[in-house]
């Protein structure tokens, strides 16, 4: 328990100077280190022929992501079904199926980094490298650059210099990946090589077995691994150079190791509130989000570690009592599995450290709470942008039960706004329940290992995970098929870009309107009771729309087995 109060701490200490230091580098005002990082930035937007400092209507922006997005998945799906006959393949790996390579693509580009293959067995150095990390550094940037640009558009205080339009898109995304990812994964891949994580292109080498009478040999594949568990843990990506993640030795090696990529988990998405508060100036509101986001935290992990304590009820017959062990990492123990486990799901990033599959039902089901709701921390950036539907849609109730027109910040809220809020609020359980359904109705397509609850579980833990952006699984599910590709490749794809562009939309809508004087009718958006109605408002939602699916899941289960 102290090593997770002591994390938690740790990730407060460093999120505020970060979030400072990132409020300016990403902010509209110039500073010192413009100058600093023009050497860098200044040759990229030539040799792209970019004007940064052209600002873009929401529209322009949102079809500059759309159609780099597009070309980056393209290339990676070449590259993944081409690899066998591309350089840095010194182990010799065949190139991917077309399904598995563009749901690999899909995955990537999308800021998921669900993975139907085994990372070690089914990649190249090159594959790693120029597909996977570089998805890794230029996906949750423009999540963050999204975030920065409804900032600088919708938060900003009137009487503060706002731009015309929404910002530009390739400035925006060079400074996240200049100024803040690059420079935070050196640091990281820094300390994880130090405790011993691998940073080689080498093949893998041959080991003789310790049992002399062995004659087999043990291949061990090695690779530039630092690197990319670095900006993995450190960019909300998740994933791993190895199938069991971070839970390999090799790519988890000791005790601080672990702290360092349980630390990186949140990092970022912490110090965005105090980033955005700067950028903004709606200090209150950033503290009121933050408080929110912090108690959904602490009773997700509260949850997730109880339940990871009591005993695994298959077991119970097998053993003496004791704490659910099945699945994980007796280096790391149940609390640190736990506490992994909880943060991964709440920050869309996907890493594990132990397997999902093996956690007992209340806290599998917490981890799809933490999915549902993928506003706790959530990803870099959309984490954010999630809050602010949710607020929008709070904004509407609430206006609505004071008697007064809805409004945002002093601009109304009208039927095209809230339609499109509506919709990009309720795709999560029409696209998760729908693509669940159809395929427990097909037989031969779900591909579990379980036919009880705990099956079911498995279908809807991995369409939530690809809805909400997150990665993780619970293993045993045949997912590398046609049908599990192509279909998660729909809920990628709707649950990447449909709740990432529409509070775009909306920013650029609202404005163009005149802003109304506040007045006594006036509801405070920054103040205890609506961030409270706020919170309710995601429970409601949340609830109404998986509870019946939970009670058929985890809770029978849970039932079954007694607990």
């Amino acid at each position: 328990m102290n090593d997770m109060i002591a994390i938690y701490a740790l990730v407060a200490l460093l999120g505020v100077p970060l979030g400072l230091y990132m409020g300016r580098a990403l902010g509209s005002r110039r500073t010192r280190m413009d100058a600093l990082f023009a050497v860098i930035e200044a040759p990229i937007y030539r040799l792209a022929g970019i004007d940064s400092h052209q600002s873009m209507t929401w529209q322009a922006y949102a079809l500059a992501i759309l159609k780099l997005h597009a070309g980056l998945i393209l290339l990676a799906w070449l590259v993944f079904m081409f690899q066998g006959v591309l350089p840095l393949n010194p182990d010799g790996i065949a190139g991917m199926p077309w399904d598995t390579a563009l749901h690999t693509a899909v995955s990537f580009a999308t800021n998921t980094n669900q993975q139907h293959y085994s990372g070690q067995a089914q990649l190249s150095h090159l594959s790693q490298t120029l597909a996977i990390v570089t998805l890794q550094f230029l996906t949750p940037a423009t999540g963050l650059a999204v975030l920065v640009a409804i900032a600088r558009t919708l938060l900003v205080k009137r009487g503060a210099s706002v731009l015309k339009g929404v910002g530009n898109y390739y400035q925006d995304l060079t400074r996240s990946v200049v100024r803040v990812l690059l420079p935070l994964a050196v640091v990281v891949a820094l300390l994880l090589t130090w405790q011993g994580v691998p940073a080689s292109y080498q093949a893998a080498p041959q080991v003789e077995m310790l049992d002399a009478q062995v004659e087999e040999v043990q291949s061990i594949p090695l690779g530039p691994v630092a690197s990319m568990v670095a900006i993995k843990q450190l960019g909300t990506n998740g994933g791993g150079w190895y199938g069991p993640n971070s839970s390999v030795p090799l790519e988890n090696p000791t005790p601080l190791a672990n702290v360092v990529e349980t630390a990186s988990l949140t990092l970022i998405p912490v110090a965005l509130l105090f980033a955005i508060a700067l950028i903004s100036g709606r200090r209150r509101l950033m503290l009121g989000v933050g408080a929110v986001m912090l108690a959904f935290s602490l009773v997700s992990t509260s949850v997730v570690v109880y339940s990871e304590r009591m005993p695994n009820a298959a077991l119970i017959e097998l053993s003496q009592p004791g704490a659910n062990l099945e699945g994980k990492e007796l280096r790391f123990g149940t609390d640190l599995s736990a506490l992994w486990g909880s943060w991964t799901t709440q920050t869309s990033n996907g890493s594990v450290n132990a397997m999902h599959d093996s956690f007992n039902p209340m806290g599998g089901m917490m981890l799809l709470m933490d999915m549902f709701v993928n506003v706790t921390f959530g990803g870099i950036g959309v984490g954010l942008i999630g809050f602010f539907l949710y607020l929008m849609l709070a904004a509407f109730v609430g206006s609505l039960m004071v008697g007064r027109a809805p409004e945002l910040f002093g601009k109304p809220l009208e039927t095209r706004e809230m339609r499109w809020i509506s919709l990009a609020i309720l795709a999560q359980p029409l696209v998760i329940l729908g693509l669940s359904a159809l395929t427990v109705a097909m037989p031969g397509a779900v591909q579990n290992s379980n036919p009880g609850f705990h099956g079911l579980s498995q279908v809807l833990y991995e369409f939530t995970s690809a809805f909400a952006n997150n990665g993780s699984g619970f293993e045993g599910l045949g997912d590398d098929t046609p049908w599990w590709n192509l279909a998660c490749v729909v809920a990628l794809l709707i649950g990447r870009f449909l709740p990432m562009l529409v509070p775009l939309a909306v920013a650029g809508w609202l404005a163009g309107k005149r802003t109304a004087p506040a007045g006594r009718g006036t509801l405070p958006m920054d103040s205890p009771a609506f961030m409270g109605l706020t919170a309710g408002v995601i429970v409601i939602v949340n609830l109404l729309g998986f509870l019946p699916v939970l009670v058929l899941g985890p809770i029978a289960e849970a039932a079954v087995q007694g607990f």
